[in-house]
């Protein structure tokens, strides 16, 4: 079993459960401040340890635990403009950004198309449709969709293409306390949707951890702190394609990149 991936399930079983009602309900954070960590696995073991003590003040971390599973199976498809707008507009730090994309939840079948903009603050803010069996994510059901949320966020409209760009695969534990919440991931592999079709899997020995917030930094984020980590830039889809396709400009991504997926590409 990948290092990773063992981490985050010994973590995720070791932590008392709490069910997704009662993540949405306490924490389900549709707009919040993300940090973005690469934890090696033998940091992660203890900051893992220290946010699940039950004798932690306000209480511990629980893992989220559907049909009695702790950590699930994600994929998730993005799409782009042909000449990449959006990688572009995240390469470059453009204040009106976003990303679109298509998540499925393997362990429960169900998907979800997404929008994650930007807020003024900084902040994410993400936007999202439930996708049934019949429905494709670029139907028109989901482009009016879409162009309804950039009009109404940003004021501009949306692109007139879009294509697959990149696939994302991983494996996720998820952390919860009042109006926070710690995504663990591990196993991630990118795919290049169109082109060459390269992929590149990331560093076995390295958690991707997220902390999430309405506030900024949280008792998690003070913790990988003391463990001399500081927030990364990776991100899946940016990272993931600067990867895969370097001669677009990795500059601002070079360190994550190098971190997270050097000597694993293929094809």
């Amino acid at each position: 079993m990948i290092p990773a991936v063992r981490a985050i399930s010994r973590a995720a079983l070791a932590a008392h459960p709490i069910q997704l009602a009662e993540v949405l309900a306490r924490a389900e954070l549709l707009a919040r401040f993300d940090n973005s960590y690469l934890v090696p696995v033998e940091v992660f073991d203890d900051f893992a340890a220290l946010l699940t003590d039950p004798r932690r003040p306000g209480g511990a971390f629980r893992a989220l635990s559907i049909n009695g599973k702790r950590w699930f199976d994600y994929h998730s498809v993005y799409y782009d403009t042909s000449d990449l707008r959006t990688f572009h507009d995240h390469r470059q730090g453009r204040r009106l950004r976003f990303r679109v994309r298509e998540r499925l939840y393997r362990d429960t079948g169900e998907r979800q198309f997404e929008i994650k903009l930007k807020g003024p603050r900084g902040e994410t803010v993400k936007r999202r449709e439930r996708l049934w069996a019949k429905d494709h994510p670029l139907d028109d059901a989901r482009r009016d969709f879409l162009a309804g949320v950039l009009r109404s966020e940003y004021g501009i409209e949306a692109p007139d293409e879009l294509v697959p760009s990149l696939s994302t695969d991983y494996l996720r534990a998820t952390f919860v306390a009042d109006g926070q919440r710690v995504t663990c991931d591990a196993g991630l592999v990118v795919r290049e949707e169109s082109g060459a079709g390269r992929s590149a899997r990331a560093a076995g020995g390295l958690v991707l951890v997220e902390t999430k917030t309405r506030g900024h930094l949280t008792e998690a984020d003070r913790l990988l702190h003391r463990f001399g980590l500081r927030a990364s830039e990776f991100t899946k889809y940016a990272c993931g394609f600067a990867a895969l396709r370097p001669e677009l400009g990795v500059n601002r991504w070079a360190r994550p990149v190098r971190e997270v997926f050097a000597g694993r590409l293929s094809g």
